[in-house]
């Protein structure tokens, strides 16, 4: 036998035992199964408060066997698994993708939903669930409250993201870029030059990315949008410009501000040595 307690801050404690499910996001009791009255007795639904209107109405489903806890990842909600295990290092960290499935460890799991909390309109916070596994000395009591349910409730909202073909979605991608290639041991992040250089090279036209402060006010536009005012890395006292900005390379990659596809995009323009965008219309008109 397995108990399972799930909690966070602002969130309500939850404990399982082998044998039921919980499923978790912004309004999951959609998902509870109906057609199964067994499977109905056994699953529970976890409405996250205060969840940002992009967050999944289901993100996950957590699933107490009698050896094992498996998490099912049921939404596009960029979050990362983190949690201990008896190996050399004895941690892991992995990012959580729509149907990905993971075994959790015994102890604390840790489920980071990137920007899963709205603090107020268009601002978010990250929002941490630690999901305890552990061996219960006594039978389970089973779930530890009733859920609240909006059946009225919004569809999930697109999550914040950068105008493609913009000044800042250029200087992202060419700073993300070791990131998104899988260079994640890349030494340093992209010098200013580097990032005009990259942005010519694609683009045929780099604003005016050739004077170092213009590329320094787009990043700060991008750190504001990956990590939100709240954790704006560039609002914090102290630590080195450098240390800021391999964590806004890395930040950006993390909640696909850009992705591996806009990268593809982008070299395949310029191998092409058009200068277009796949809209058909000249970036240098952007200018």
């Amino acid at each position: 036998m397995l108990r399972v307690t799930l909690r966070g801050v602002g969130v309500p404690t939850v404990v399982l035992g082998s044998g039921e499910t919980l499923l978790v996001g912004r309004d999951p009791h959609a998902a509870l199964p109906d057609a199964d009255a067994d499977a109905a007795l056994r699953s529970t639904a976890l409405t996250l408060p205060r969840a940002a209107p992009h967050v999944s109405r289901l993100v996950g489903e957590i699933v107490v066997g009698e050896e094992v806890v498996r998490l099912r990842w049921r939404g596009s909600t960029e979050a990362q698994l983190s949690s201990l295990f008896d190996a050399p290092g004895g941690a892991r960290r992995v990012a959580l993708t729509d149907g990905m499935a993971a075994l959790l460890d015994e102890g604390e799991n840790h489920v980071l939903l990137l920007r899963g909390r709205q603090t107020a309109p268009g601002q978010y916070t990250d929002l941490v669930l630690v999901v305890d596994v552990s061996v219960p000395a006594e039978p389970d009591a089973g779930p530890a409250w009733v859920p609240e349910h909006d059946p009225d409730g919004a569809v999930t909202a697109p999550a914040p993201r950068l105008e493609r073909w913009s000044r800042e979605w250029y200087v992202a991608l060419a700073l993300a870029e070791p990131w998104l290639v899988g260079d994640d041991d890349y030494p340093r992040p992209a010098s200013n030059r580097e990032i005009y250089e990259r942005v010519l090279a694609w683009r045929g036209h780099a604003w005016n990315l050739e004077r170092a402060q213009r590329v320094d006010d787009a990043i700060r536009v991008v750190a504001r949008m990956a990590f939100g005012p709240a954790d704006d890395p560039f609002a914090q006292a102290g630590g080195r410009a450098q240390n800021v900005r391999f964590a806004v390379a890395r930040r950006a990659a993390e909640v696909r501000l850009v992705t591996a596809d806009d990268l593809a995009v982008v070299e395949a323009a310029r191998v092409r040595g058009a200068g277009l965008n796949p809209e058909g219309s000249t970036p240098g008109a952007l200018s």
